[in-house]
């Protein structure tokens, strides 16, 4: 079924009671088109008002004649429901629900304004109410258990099964009178509090600005961003003659988005300026009305609270009882091996930051402070490997990058990738593109995905991430539907004549998010519950994402993209050692940051109560006295901004991407065993990954996949080694 939020996308049938007054519907409301590619401008925010209303009324409907219609057959007598009878009813009014308002939710990420955002905000409680209404279903739940005593359902049926009843027992179906009521009231809130919080977050990045004038404020600045920050004053128009900025000459607008932050605290020579964003950066929505340190009490109290009404101690248990992971003292212990291994190579890496700083003769090598990091450590970094990150940026355009990476999944995995026509796939804005996913054998189409590549602070939040935008499964007329995906991307955009020129973390975080939707465009998996990344158990979700990162070294690859964007010339030699040398620099640094948020957003969720005698933010600090090397300042806020755990899915399992890890670097490390150099083996190898990972969703246990791939359980001894931890670990 899939109810819930996080799972809002996917594929959409209609039920069979669809009638021909709800066709003239769907023909004047897109939103309740139901099925297909959205036409995303065609939806408005009295739209949204309009036709979630209908839908919902005409789902509840539907359910209501389902659960007649299940009360009956389950009375003594009756014959045994099949799966068709129970499991193709409730996909399709799930399906209905996640298409219709999964378009509204990726708009909303994508195209926010106050007009979309408020009609969010109203239509989100009413959402909510259906899902626990159907999550918590008497008739549906019996009619779940009756099948699943079957004997003749195979392995992914079962599966299916397990997690159906596992996420409505979660979602109240136990609960009674006042008890589920009460449940159901927390639910809403929870998602009133969470799109709050998002809204905050995003808010406070766009309503912080610094305007630079003088040439000596943007000292050290590279000729890339300057670009973008007069761009940025252009588009901005804060006064008379900013729409003639210009890179040479300014102003130049700085402000909190990532591809405006990175670079200028890596780069900037002002300390002063440094610091003035780094506070910033920190404090995002921790003062006045977007404050989020009352609604972070509240979340964390609120889940508090629905944990103990289904039975859990704390929300942790409730989190991990549909991961991977078997409880929160595994995790810990994860977490503290890495913990122990990083933390010694970090208090060194910092040490080396205060002597480069010291040999230049700064100031700050005596007051070291978290603004001078990115910059010292660049500077490290340049002396170190002579590897210069700004500087690589002309060999990696977008469209080059995008050709090393389509190459990539054709050599590995048998795919063609080909761009459509503009206007041919219907879009949301005119960055964005549409590719066709084809079977490299036969030239069958597979699947399609939205490419939306670039940074907009005004109206698209921050991150990167693959949502689904279609699922696999079949159509109203019974006709196959083939998976669609959403790449959402935050990378420095074109500026004037010069394409998106990419950093490498940005080249990285392509790959990342690609495959992720790999994942899900290559199942073959025939029922959609189980198709791609549905029920794929959430630490487990990571593996595909991070073992494609792992390509961005691969010689093969990396070569083979890598081409400077004016002349074509392939990545000088030297260039491409320096990166490969450089792949664990800061690797204790970078591994310990990643444990700490783990370990607060596991802390909060087990260990934490309002009557506790601690704020979120001291246990947070707390915590910084084993998982830092330099103390969060006073300013620091960072829970106020963690919308990965207050507005996202990763409460009480930011974890996942680190236990992932495990699972990646020892997936691309069977390559490394058959030598990344031999043809045949590396394509063996990329076709059983695909035929096992890529291909299997959720139809078996990740752990089962694993082994049917690697041959074996997973080890720890590969993350450990491309860390660069290996000494320290030993």
């Amino acid at each position: 079924m899939g109810w819930n939020e996080r799972n809002s996308m996917g594929t959409m049938t209609a039920s069979e009671s669809t009638t021909a007054s709800a066709s003239d519907q769907r023909a004047v409301l897109p939103l309740l088109a139901g099925e297909g590619l959205p036409d995303f401008m065609a939806v408005t925010p009295e739209q949204v008002d309009q036709a979630i209303p209908q839908l919902l009324a005409a789902l509840g409907a539907e359910l209501d004649a389902l659960e007649a219609t299940l009360a009956r057959r389950l009375a003594p007598g009756q014959a045994p429901l099949g799966w068709a009878e129970l499991m193709e009813p409730l996909h399709q009014l799930g399906e209905r629900l996640r298409w219709s308002w999964g378009v509204v939710s990726h708009l909303n990420g994508v195209c926010n304004s106050p007009e979309l955002r408020e009609a969010h905000q109203r239509q989100q409680g009413a959402v909510v109410a259906f899902g626990n209404r159907a999550g918590q279903s008497r008739p549906i739940y019996r009619a779940l258990q009756q099948l699943a005593g079957h004997n003749g359902l195979d392995t992914t049926q079962r599966r299916i099964l397990g997690a159906e009843l596992r996420d409505m027992e979660l979602r109240g179906v136990g609960l009674e009178g006042a008890e589920q009521q009460a449940f159901n009231a927390t639910s809403q809130q929870l998602a009133e509090l969470a799109t709050s919080y998002s809204n905050h977050v995003l808010d406070a990045t766009n309503g912080w600005s610094l305007r630079l004038t003088q040439a000596d404020q943007v000292a050290g600045l590279p000729s890339s961003l300057l670009d973008l920050l007069a761009q940025s004053a252009r588009q901005a128009l804060q006064q008379p003659g900013d729409a003639e900025a210009s890179a040479e000459q300014g102003p130049w607008l700085m402000g909190l988005d990532m591809p405006r932050v990175v670079p200028f605290l890596k780069y900037s020579a002002r300390r002063d300026l440094r610091e003035a964003v780094y506070r910033a950066q920190v404090a995002r929505a921790s003062r006045g009305e977007l404050d989020n340190t009352p609604l972070i009490e509240q979340i964390l109290t609120l889940k508090r609270h629905q944990a103990e009404r289904l039975g859990y101690a704390n929300w942790a248990e409730v989190s991990l009882a549909s991961k991977m992971a078997g409880s929160v003292a595994e995790v810990e212990q994860l977490l503290e091996e890495l913990r122990a291994a990083a933390h010694p190579a970090a208090q060194r890496e910092l040490e080396a930051l205060r002597a480069i700083a010291r040999r230049h003769g700064a100031p700050e090598a005596e007051d070291f402070q978290p603004w001078d990091v990115a910059c010292w450590a660049e500077k490290l970094r340049q002396e170190s490997f002579e590897l210069d990150s700004e500087a690589l940026r002309p060999w990696f355009p977008l469209e080059q990058v995008l050709q090393g990476l389509f190459g990539l999944c054709q050599r590995l995995f048998d795919i063609r990738i080909m761009a459509t026509d503009p206007g041919e796939a219907p879009s949301w804005h005119p960055d964005v593109r549409f590719f066709r996913v084809l079977d490299g054998a036969s030239g069958t189409p597979l699947a399609g995905f939205y490419l939306d590549p670039f940074s907009r602070p005004g109206s698209k939040r921050g991150g990167a991430w693959m949502d689904e935008c279609l699922g696999r499964g079949t159509n109203r007329s019974g006709e196959p539907v083939l998976p669609v995906a959403y790449l959402i991307c935050n990378q420095s955009p074109p500026v004037g004549d010069t394409p998106s020129l990419m950093t490498f973390d940005e080249v990285e975080t392509l790959f990342h998010e690609f495959g992720h939707g790999l994942q899900h465009m290559l199942t073959t998996v025939e029922r959609p519950q189980a198709a791609g990344i549905n029920n794929v158990e959430w630490d487990a979700v990571e593996l595909p994402s991070q073992f494609m990162e792992n390509w961005c070294y691969d010689r093969a690859t990396l070569m083979g993209m890598a081409r400077h964007w004016q002349s074509g010339e392939p990545l000088p030699e030297p260039e491409y050692q320096k990166l490969l040398a450089a792949r664990t620099f800061m690797g204790g640094s970078a591994t310990l940051r990643q444990v700490h948020f783990a370990l607060t957003d596991l802390r909060l969720h087990s260990v934490w109560t309002v009557d506790g005698g601690q704020s979120p933010e001291q246990l947070r600090r707390e915590l910084a006295r084993t998982t830092t090397v330099l103390e969060p300042i006073d300013d620091d806020a960072f829970l106020c901004a963690f919308s990965h755990i207050f507005a996202g899915g990763y409460s009480a399992g930011y974890y996942s991407y680190k236990w992932a890890e495990v699972l990646s670097a020892d997936a691309f490390s069977a390559f490394e065993e058959v030598g990344l150099d031999v043809e045949d083996k590396v394509v063996a190898t990329g076709r059983r990954f695909r035929d096992t990972v890529l291909s299997l969703g959720g139809s078996r246990a990740p752990a089962e996949i694993f082994e049917a791939f690697r041959g074996r359980p997973p080890s720890t001894e590969a993350l450990i080694r491309h860390s660069g931890l290996v000494a320290i670990a030993g």
